[in-house]
This record gives C-alpha cells, structure tokens and sequence, in this order.
C-alpha cells in the first residue's frame, strides 16, 4: 500500500531531521543543537553531482560557512586545543569526512572535477603582477574594469579565488589556518581510483610549473630593454641573467622541478635581482621615468612571485608543502584585490618617482642653508637683493590691476610680471624667502631617510638649527628691504608726478584685504602655501627630466653648439643649464601659478586671490606711504600688519609642511623617529635658543 503525497512529505521531513540530529548528536555530543552543525550536515547532503556552476557554488557556501564568525568552542574536541571560530570549524570537517565515507566520496568528486576544469596558470602568473601595459595603460585598464561589467570566467582560478574571498581581510583569515589541518583534508579528498595526473595535487602542480615558464619569459624580456640595459653597462648582453633565466625554467619544466633544478633557478633569480640593484643605483645618479620605474618593479614582483612558487614546489609532501602554499595564496589574494584599487597603484608606482623629485628639490634646498657667519651674511645680502625686487613687482601688480585688461591679458601680464621678477631674482643670484621652506623641507625629509638611527639624528640635530636660522634670515632680508624700497620708491614717484603712487581708495583697499578676519587672508596665505610647494615639485620635476634625458651631456656634445661656441663653450652652456635648470622651472611655474587663482576664481565665479607674505607687506608700505603717517598707528593698519605677520607664518608652514610630508613618505620614514626628533629639537632649542637664530660666533 503506498503513502499518498500529503503523507510521504511529513514522513520525509521526519527522516531528515533524524538524520540531522544524529549527526549533530555524534559530531557534537556538547553542543548537539548548535547550528554550524546543522548547517554543515545540510552543506554535506547537498552537494551537487555536476554542472560547474553549481559545483562552484556549493564551494562558495563551504568557504562561507569556514568564515562564519560565530563562536563555536563548544564544537571542539576536549583534546583540542582553543583555536578561533574558522579552525574549529575546519577540525569539525576534516572529522566528518574522516569518519563518513558516504559525506567524502561526493566531496572528493567535486573538487577533482573543479579542479580538473579549471587552470591555475592565470592566478599564479598573472595574478597582482602588472600587465605589461605600462603605467597609463594599467590606470586605463583599471579604470575600464571597475567601470565595466566583467564577462563570467569559471574555468579560471583566478576569478574564482576572489569570488570565494571577497574580503582584503579574508588573507589574514587564510593565513591562520593550520597546514597540518589542511594537509589531512588533501589527503581525505585526494584518494581514490583516478588516473595520477588528474589528481587535484598534480594539477596544481602542473600549473605552478607552466607559471614559471610564462613568468621567465616575461622577465626576461623586460630585464633586455634598452633602458634597463643602458643602466647597466657592467653587465654584458651575453652575461645578463635574464637571458639564462628561461633556458633555467626551461630546464625546471623539463625536469618536473626537480630539486637541483630549483637550486640553480633561484641562483638565476639572485643574479637578476643584483641587475636591478645596479639599475636602481644608476636611477639615484641620473634620473628616473614612471615608465621605468613601473618596468623595474614589474621585474622585482615577477622574481619574487617566481621564487614563492620555488618554494612550493621545492617543500617536502604533506604541512611543509601546504605552510608554503598557503602563504603563495594568502599573497595572491592580498594582491588580486590590490588589482582593482587605483589607489595601490598610484601609491606604489609614484613613491620612487616621489622620492626622486624630492632628493632633486633637496639638492636645490642645500643652497638655501647655511653653516657659517660668512654664509648666513651672504644669505642676508641675496636676500635684500630679492626684497628690492620685490617691492618692484608690488608696484608693477598694482599697476596691472588698473588696466582696462581682458581676464585672459589681465592674468598673461601679471604672470610675466611674477616670471620676469622670479627669473631676476635667479639671474641676480638673490633670495626670496618663501621659496625656501619647500626646499629645505625636501633637504630636511632626505636626511631624515639616510644612514642610521644614530648617525642620522646626529646629522639632523645640526641641519635643523642651519634651517630655521637660514630661513629667518632670508625673511629678515626680504622684509627689511621691502620697506624702505617701497617707501622710497613712493617717494620718488611723488616728487616726480606730485602724487603718491596709489590713491585713496586704492591705499585703503588693499589695508582692508589685509585685514586677518575681515578678509580671506588665512585661507589666501594657506593656498599661496600649497603654490609655493608645487612649484618645488616642478622645480624637482624638471630637474629630474632633464638628467634623466641627458640634456646636459647632450647640449655639451651637440655639434651645431660646438662649431658655434667651441667645445669650452659648449661644455660651459650645459653646465650652466644643469645648475639653473630647477630654479627656471621653480620661478616659472610659480609665477605662472601665483597669477592663476584670481584669473580661475573669476571665471568660475569664486573670490580666489593670493596672499605672498613679501608682496603684500610690499604693497601695505605702498598703501602707508599713500594714506600718511597718522593712519599707519590706527586700528585697521595695525591689522593688516597682524595679518602680514599672519601670512608669514601660513605660506612658511604650509610649503614647510606638504615638502615634509612627502619627503618623509617617500622615505618610509616611521612616526616614531619624527616625534622623537621633535622631541629632541624642543630640548635642544629651550638649551640653546640662539643657535636656531643666530649663526656660531666661531
């Protein structure tokens, strides 16, 4: 007699939660009820028997239920060691399919087919390396993936890993798993009657060798480009390891990674890597692209990814081979979600470069330091010189701003009044003492990543004094030039044309835009800070260029130069090129970019303006010579004064302060050592203030 539907369902759900409790009651005598349990006995009576996207799923739910954060100690055995959430519950499978035939052959089955219709050659390879597109080519590709919908790849490991974990967190998850754990498990899910090659150990390892293989040949050609190769003329072509680095994987794949074979591969790989030291070294003496530093990297990340899979298949069978294993794919992870970010990129790729256009602006800097009384003189007299210069250009800029100009003319003119006063300073040899804090920033952030601990702080603890009395000695030169210079200056227009040279209204406005608080000078003298510091990383920039294009060495044996200077000549106009270089690119582009914010600020409709602490006290001796000595002590005046010293310390700290910053990221240098060096530098300075003020009598 047979149930009807409505009676066969209850009698079913009835077996099934027999079953289940069973299970729970065997696998879990202390906590039979607890659902991670239930949930793995469902997991294990579900598993499906084909259909890759299926199987693919199924392991998708085994991997989340593994990374279920519930606390499960009571699941544990009492021999068991406590261990957290994702290994207990790693122990607890590994028992059932230990224990129940009937759970493992249908788990074995799915993972040998998984395996076996899927290839590792992509994750292992290609997987957090670049793609060979360069620097702009991989923000591109970057930017078209993350934008884009990506087509489904499921015969590829390499989608299936971040599938799994799609967490950057979930590598520190997978790097806490026990190897012997896992090399029971391989072992449950490795029996069986099968065909040795089809084996998912062997599968793996197949593909971890033709990884090799791609990534030698990729290497290598990227170690025999001509700029890589330039760089390195103590290497011969027919000596570079990169040429015997494929015919040595070759050899590996020839010899199924025998271990001797592994030896000489990672000799290979030694030498390769002593190639790109030498490389790096030359990048210190003659610059350095984006491009190449991409390339260098590229190599550096293609030996160390050869040499973990080395490891791998170097290790004994068994917890060796899965403790390297582990941590091949716990980096593979890290770095297949790194893939996607445009920040990892631009940080990884842009820190050298950094550094480079940082030791060049420190290079510029070292000039602006002195050690002396006869040097700290010295930078007090360029410093006037750039002070009477300046009050010059205080009065062209307001000369500017009473022509009927178009914004387009209004901001050319007062560019070309910036430049021209910016490239007289240069020509003259004089000083303008906001440019320095960027400069000495870089100089100060390069000493700071160089040498060791001791030495280093010894070193720091007599730049810094040099810096800080540098730099008020170029203010007091600037300053206390600028105000008789402009007061005499208005005198002499006075008596030639029988008026000051600013009116009323003129005089009274710019006291008034001076004013602290009634007008955006703190955020104008911040913003003229920011300027200030980018004209020191175009400074470093073209610097960097220009040594790295060989210009000078170009100009000193340019043939047409030579017939025409002779070869002294020559060689004098490129020195003269190298040494000037970085301050023509420093005093164009900030005059280029001092004249921007009004001209921006207009066309988008927002009051933008600039605050230079020279310029304007120059301006303000203009507005006081104008409106006469009784307005200089009346309250507005005396703000503007405020707000002058205001400015001064906002366009020094602000420069100071992003020069710093970047010099110190691009060094790695750790927090620690620079509150320690504060730390030090504020005792130093209340045992000896006139030492960060003064020069040494001696």
């Amino acid at each position: 007699m047979s149930l009807s539907h409505s009676q066969a369902a209850p009698v079913r759900e009835g077996r099934s939660s027999r079953e289940v409790d069973a299970f729970c009651v065997q696998f879990a005598p202390r906590a039979p009820g607890h659902p991670a349990v239930r949930d793995l006995q469902k997991l294990l009576a579900d598993v499906p028997e084909e259909g890759l996207e299926a199987r693919l799923e199924w392991v998708e739910r085994c991997v989340e239920w593994l990374r279920d954060p519930m606390p499960v100690l009571a699941l544990r055995e009492p021999a068991e060691p406590e261990a957290p959430a994702g290994v207990t519950r790693l122990a607890l499978l590994v028992r059932v399919l230990e224990t129940r035939a009937s759970a493992r052959e249908p788990v074995a089955a799915l993972v040998r087919e998984v395996m076996g219709t899927t290839s590792g050659l992509k994750l292992f390879s290609q997987v957090g390396l670049p793609a060979g597109l360069g620097f702009f080519g991989e923000v591109f590709d970057r930017l078209s993936r993350r934008l884009l919908p990506s087509p489904p790849e499921n015969h590829q490991l390499s989608e299936l890993l971040p599938r799994l974990f799609p967490q950057p967190e979930d590598a520190a998850w997978m790097e806490a798993l026990p190897p012997a754990l896992l090399a029971r498990l391989s072992t449950l899910l490795g029996g069986g009657a099968r065909p040795p090659a089809r084996e998912p150990e062997a599968v793996v390892r197949a593909d971890l060798v033709d990884a090799l293989g791609l990534l030698a040949v990729q290497t290598a050609a990227l170690g025999l480009t001509e700029d890589v190769r330039d760089r390195c003329p103590e290497v011969s072509f027919r000596a570079s390891p990169f040429l015997k680095l494929r015919r040595v994987c070759e050899g590996v794949q020839a010899r199924d990674a025998a271990p001797d074979s592994l030896r000489e591969l990672r000799d290979v790989m030694e030498e390769c890597r002593q190639v790109v030291a030498i490389v790096s070294s030359h990048l210190e003496q003659y610059g350095v692209s984006m491009d190449l530093v991409y390339r260098l990297e590229r190599i550096r990340r293609s030996l160390e990814r050869m040499e973990a899979i080395a490891r791998v298949l170097g290790a004994d069978p068994g917890m060796p081979r899965w403790r390297e294993g582990l941590a091949l794919v716990a980096d593979l992870l890290r770095r297949a979600h790194a893939d996607r970010s445009m920040r990892s990129l631009v940080a990884g790729n842009a820190r050298l470069l950094a550094r480079k256009v940082i030791e060049r602006a420190g290079h510029s800097g070292e000039h602006y330091i002195s050690t002396t009384r006869a040097e700290y003189h010295r930078l007090v007299h360029s410093a006037a010189g750039g002070g009477l210069i300046t009050a010059f250009t205080a009065i062209l800029c307001l000369y500017t701003v009473t022509l009927a100009l178009a914004p387009f003319f209004y901001g050319l003119s007062l560019a070309g009044t910036y430049v021209a006063s910016f490239l007289m300073m240069q020509v003259t040899g004089s000083t303008l003492a906001t440019k320095q804090p960027s400069m000495t920033a870089a100089t100060l952030g390069s000493a700071i990543g160089q040498g060791g601990s001791n030495g280093r702080l010894s070193h720091l603890m007599e730049l810094i004094p040099r810096i800080t009395r540098s730099q008020l000695a170029t203010a007091v030169g600037n300053m206390g030039t600028v105000l008789p210079a402009a007061v005499g200056l208005s005198m002499l227009f006075a008596w030639w044309k029988g008026h000051p040279l600013l009116n009323q209204a003129q005089a009274r406005y710019v006291v008034n835009a001076l004013h602290p608080w009634h007008s955006g000078t703190v955020f104008y003298a911040a913003l003229t800070g920011v300027l200030l510091w980018l004209s020191s990383l175009v400074a470093g920039w073209l610097e960097n260029w220009a040594v790295y294009r060989r210009i000078p060495e170009a100009l000193a044996y340019h043939r047409g130069l030579r017939r025409v200077l002779g070869d002294s000549g020559a060689k004098k106009l490129a020195d003269v090129f190298s040494h000037h270089i970085a301050g023509l690119g420093g005093n164009v582009s900030l005059g280029v970019l001092l004249a921007l914010p009004p001209i921006v600020g207009a066309f988008l409709g927002l009051p933008l303006d600039v605050r230079h602490v020279t310029l304007s006290f120059g301006q303000l001796c203009l507005a006081g010579y104008a409106l006469g000595p009784d307005a200089v002590l009346r309250p507005d005046f005396l703000a503007a004064l405020a707000g002058i010293g205001i400015t001064l310390a906002i366009n020094f700290g602000v420069s100071f302060s992003l020069a710093l910053g970047v010099a110190l990221r691009a060094r790695d240098v750790p927090l620690a050592e620079v509150v320690r060096l504060v730390r030090l530098m504020s005792a130093r300075f209340l045992r000896e203030p006139r030492l960060f003020l003064l020069p040494p009598r001696a």
